[in-house]
């Protein structure tokens, strides 16, 4: 049943957000693929090199080449500027210099919309989501809206970074509600190279890992929600498609945005802004919309699972 909206591509510049090398590459590199193909601006910000992520490799050498693998696989699917955040992998902190760094980036790039990592506490059932992913998940949401309120991080403005209210939406990848879906068809070839990129990660998995076989059964299982061959499901926060012309898809709960507890992001002047009669409208929407991070009790268990497993040491 095709359950999910097609995501809206009205929109030039995009600005990725995630935790680690091989994040963006567990699926949503396809959609990227699209998108740099037919011309649209995409930027990659990671959070760490991914130093913790190979058992038998120290962090001295493992952060270096995971960032190199990362450039190379970002490459591959038309994105050339990959920046890092330089926090430590595997204890990354959700708090005001997180959100700050990431609301610089996206006063830096302009983006038109924000991608970033499932910031819930599982992948769905009892399926445990990493600290990084739900820090970094969570913080990047919160600095799409610090980003155009020039009232926090105040020291930015002195770096030159004006406040930017442009971004539209944020998709959110991994997650147990998706409400959208890019067609990626075509696109799964750039996917698995994207992913295959990360050599020394991969190895690091000491068994044999089918990149392609995983990727095409996750793209064909949103494909069939989306009504195409392959898709890459997102969960779309923070803006009110169906006002904007997209329709919202029958029988996806999750997928009614109208009602998002989330003002639009776009001509917001940040949690503060507006009128009081505004902000009590907001405060109502905030606690009679829909739930829309309810898990789903059919969810497929998402890929990255693969991150936690490990090469014994020699």
């Amino acid at each position: 049943m095709a359950d999910l909206g097609h995501l809206p591509e009205d929109w030039e510049r995009a600005l990725v957000v995630v935790a680690h090398p091989d994040d963006i590459e567990y699926g949503i590199a396809m959609a990227v693929a699209r998108w740099t193909t037919a011309g649209k601006d995409v930027a990659y910000l990671l959070a760490t090199r991914g130093e913790a992520g190979i058992d038998g490799m120290d962090p001295s050498e493992a952060g270096p080449l995971r960032e190199v693998e990362e450039r190379e696989s970002a490459a591959v699917v038309g994105v050339d500027v990959v920046e890092f955040l330089d926090h430590h992998d595997g204890v990354v902190e959700y708090g005001l210099p997180l959100r700050r760094e990431i609301a610089a980036a996206i006063r830096r790039h302009r983006p038109d919309v924000v991608l970033t990592i499932n910031h819930e506490l599982t992948f769905g059932g009892n399926m445990l989501n990493m600290a990084d992913h739900r820090h970094v998940g969570l913080a990047t949401l919160d600095a799409a809206r610090d980003a155009g309120n020039r009232w926090i991080f105040t020291d930015l403005l002195d770096d030159g970074l004006e406040p930017w209210n442009g971004v539209q939406w944020v998709g959110i990848s991994a997650t147990t509600s998706p409400t959208h879906g890019v067609d990626v068809t075509g696109y799964l070839d750039a996917g698995v190279a994207s992913l295959e990129a990360h050599r020394a990660y991969i190895e690091g998995f000491g068994q044999e890992f089918d990149a392609r076989g995983m990727l095409e059964g996750f793209a064909r299982e949103a494909g069939s929600r989306l009504g195409c061959e392959l898709a890459v499901a997102l969960q779309v926060v923070g803006s009110d498609l169906e006002r904007s012309g997209v329709p919202t898809p029958a029988g996806n709960p999750a997928a009614s945005v109208s009602d998002s507890p989330w003002p639009l992001l776009r001509g917001t002047p940040g949690l503060g802004g507006g009128s009081r009669r505004r902000r009590r409208s907001w405060r109502r929407q905030a606690t009679a919309g829909p739930r829309l991070f309810a898990p789903s009790p059919t969810a497929t268990p998402p890929p990255w699972l693969h991150r936690a497993t490990r090469r014994p040491r020699s």
